[in-house]
């Protein structure tokens, strides 16, 4: 037998006592959900058709016993009420509703001491069926990591009854992490068969306050009858019950944000800044950090800015000098030797280091070759024969270094003998494994730009390396993102199912990334996190520039998607995640945070409080950041919000912004504005006409599928309608301010 600790062994004996009542019971959803009281805690026990049990911890009181009232019932709410010696608990039980079953428990305690609390058992008994002493047999997919969501999505094998996605809706402990300063990370894991959530232990003289109300626990629960047969099948199945448990979610409020100032401030301070910008050879390149003057310009950065720039300029028709800047300093970087583009200037080798393993002359970091690759690709396809001579010149190098490789690529290389400096991210883990993926978008780049088959075969023969790589496919999340649309477009070209569950698998690890809390306590009190990114699957902050990034990718995603069969769980995720990045964003800015949150120390160059120039890192509430630096490459968040939410209308004092995608977005549009949501029908978007001068906005019309949608007036006089997250939208208005 498995060792256990005695927490566990004795829940389970007494859960397997058949001589104990429940107190409470209902058929639910296709489950039995039994109450029962066993001493110092109070469980419920979810019964599967099969007879396979889990039980969920409701209420603790260590070393106690837990006196229960009557159950009190109201619709498809339970509460239960407890007492003992260390104060007074109370649960709500949330009973399942249509579609997929979730479960909601929602405990609180008003402490009748000051407490602390040293230890917490974790709060889920994988029990087996019932009489048997024997514990069910499981897997576990995905746990928490770090301040990502609480999240537990694990499989019982043996009895084989089905799945489970557990949600510990980590926003509600903020009183607790507040009172007690401790963090909501690595609160949601253990090992099979001691599983689930568990309060973060208190420190000394940290305690609960007596008399004032926490909560200990918010739980989601999602349950299925499948255990998935095979990789496509887990990932379509997480997807699902995700989706299922964010619909039940209490989300966070957004509010319309300035992002046309923002935009402004932005640009001017990136285009001004003596900060952003360091000169070698007679041209100017920008730094990746403000201030950053001892590391060499990367190619990678100065293509991580012009693209968002060209996208803000094709949307409303400027010109920018810089853009000329940023293209004139591209050439340097290729070398005639090797034939590729280079990730260091060679001009400027010298300031490397060596300090760290990839700041050496001639080591590649293997995205890092690929991604500008993609960049110049775009480019290409553009028309700018300037990049597509980078890029065309570039390719055969780039496919050798693949074929050296099978498809496998390492984390470092040399790119002159392509030996291998760093092979896996940490012993047993691999190279970056989302790589294929993001070759396989710029050999379906190359083939789109020249016709070339031989590009489509070798985007193919990558793309399969991602298969059996299940949630360790992820090594950096725009990459990942990027991958999962160039697999769906191989896809629609090909008509093989592979490739676009392949793209489920690609979303599914950047969704499992995200963080599905707002840390409201510590300096998080000062900014959003709500369904924030992490870049890396070990990253301790989120990034503006991976943000940035998945946010395009995600509009990419869904534009191949038009007219095509996608899960409709992904377009509910997606779609949130843009809704949430729009609001989120803007606190990257170091302008919009107080400054005794930022960092002292910083990393790479300086922080400038005052300047529009995106921190690279936000963290957990108990942590300052910006401790990275402020990172110039991640400059497009507002380049790249502006030219796919905001459509301006010829001649008018007023714009159209929505925080959905959309499908028939353009960037200007006449009488009437038609457009649809890309989203799901069962949440909201919002939208909002935005005043651009002081002129008198004119009468509008808002419909959707022809429904008459009223607004309301928000601040600077714009005006805010919510419509479904599917809806067809029409925008009307009158010149002469008269009724439509």
């Amino acid at each position: 037998m498995k060792p256990v600790s005695a927490w566990l062994l004795t829940a389970n004996s007494k859960l397997n006592d058949s001589s104990r009542p429940a107190v409470y019971e209902q058929h639910a959803g296709g489950y039995w959900l039994r109450v029962y009281l066993t001493g110092d805690s109070c469980w419920l026990v979810v019964t599967w058709p099969n007879g396979s049990r889990i039980g969920f911890r409701m209420a603790y009181a260590p070393n106690d016993e837990l006196v229960l009232e009557q159950p009190v019932t109201a619709g498809d709410r339970v509460t239960f009420r407890c007492s003992s010696l260390i104060g007074r608990c109370e649960t709500v039980l949330e009973l399942p509703g249509e579609g997929t079953p979730v479960i909601r428990l929602t405990t609180g305690l008003v402490p009748s001491a000051p407490l602390l609390f040293p230890y917490w058992p974790r709060d889920i008994v994988v029990l087996g069926t019932a009489g048997s002493d024997v514990l069910a047999e499981g897997n576990v997919r995905v746990s928490q990591v770090g301040t990502r969501s609480g999240q537990l999505y694990f499989s019982l094998t043996r009895p084989a009854a089905g799945s489970v996605f557990y949600l510990q809706n980590l926003t509600a402990l903020a009183d607790y992490n507040q009172a007690t300063e401790t963090s909501a990370g690595d609160t949601v894991g253990g090992e099979w068969p001691e599983i689930g959530f568990a309060l973060p232990p208190t420190q000394k003289n940290k305690p609960l306050e007596a008399g004032q109300q926490y909560i200990m626990s918010d739980a989601f629960i999602a349950l299925s009858d499948d255990v998935p047969a095979d990789e496509a099948a887990m990932v379509r199945q997480y997807l699902d019950l995700l989706a299922a448990i964010y619909l039940r979610l209490p989300l966070p409020l957004t509010s319309y944000k300035e992002w046309p100032d923002v935009l402004k401030r932005g640009l001017a301070d990136l285009q001004d800044s003596p900060g952003c910008w360091s000169q070698v050879d007679g041209y100017h390149y920008f730094n990746a950090y403000v201030c950053d003057y001892l590391t060499p310009p990367e190619i990678m950065v100065q293509l991580a800015i012009l693209l968002p720039l060209l996208d803000y300029v094709e949307w409303n028709g400027d010109r920018l000098e810089v853009m000329k800047k940023i293209k004139a300093g591209l050439p340097p970087f290729y070398d005639e030797d090797l034939k590729t583009i280079m990730r260091w200037h060679p001009k400027a080798l010298d300031k490397l280091n060596g300090e760290e393993e990839h700041k050496k002359p001639l080591v590649m970091d293997s995205w890092y070759l690929q991604h500008p690759m993609l960049n110049l690709s775009r480019l290409a396809l553009k028309g700018d024969k300037a990049a597509e001579q980078l890029f065309l010149g570039s390719l055969e190098f780039v496919i050798k270094v693949a074929h050296q490789f099978d498809y496998n690529w390492p984390v470092f290389y040399k790119m002159d003998t392509l030996e291998v400096i760093k092979a896996e991210t940490r012993p047993g883990k691999g190279g970056e494994k989302d790589v294929p993926g993001l070759y396989a978008h710029v050999l379906l780049q190359a083939w789109e730009l020249t016709g070339e088959k031989r590009y489509l075969a070798e985007a193919e023969k990558a793309a399969l390396k991602l298969k059996g790589l299940g949630f360790e496919v992820f090594y950096q999340a725009n990459n990942t993102a990027f991958s999962a649309g160039a697999l769906l477009r191989l896809y629609k070209i090909t008509k093989k199912e592979v490739y676009r569950e392949l793209s489920y698998l690609c979303l599914a690890s950047v969704f499992k990334n995200t963080r599905l809390w707002d840390c409201n306590y510590g300096y998080g009190k000062n900014f959003p996190s709500f369904f924030a990114l992490f870049p890396l699957n070990d990253a301790p902050y989120t990034a503006a520039y991976e943000e940035e990034e998945v946010f395009c990718a995600f509009h990419d995603y869904l534009r191949h998607a038009e007219g095509v069969d996608i899960l409709p769980s992904l377009r509910l995720l997606m779609a949130e995640y843009i809704r949430y990045l729009i609001d989120r964003a803007v606190f990257y800015y170091p302008p919009m945070l107080p400054k005794e949150m930022l960092a002292e120390k910083v990393k790479t160059g300086e922080v400038n409080a005052g300047l529009w120039i995106a921190l690279e890192d936000l963290h957990d509430g108990w942590e300052k950041s910006g401790e990275v630096g402020q990172e110039v490459y991640g400059a497009g968040n507002a380049f790249g919000i502006l030219p796919r939410h905001y459509i301006r209308i010829e001649g008018a004092s007023f714009m159209i912004c929505t925080d959905y995608p959309t499908y028939g977005f353009s960037p200007e549009k006449h009488r009437p504005a038609k457009f649809k949501l890309a989203g799901d029908g069962r949440l909201q978007s919002r939208l909002v006409i935005v005043k651009t001068d002081q002129e008198k906005l004119p009468a509008f019309e808002v419909r959707v599928d022809h429904t008459l949608i009223n607004g309301k007036e928000i601040n600077h006089g714009h005006l805010e309608y919510f419509i479904p997250g599917d809806g067809r939208v029409t925008v009307n208005w009158n010149e002469f301010n008269k009724v439509l």
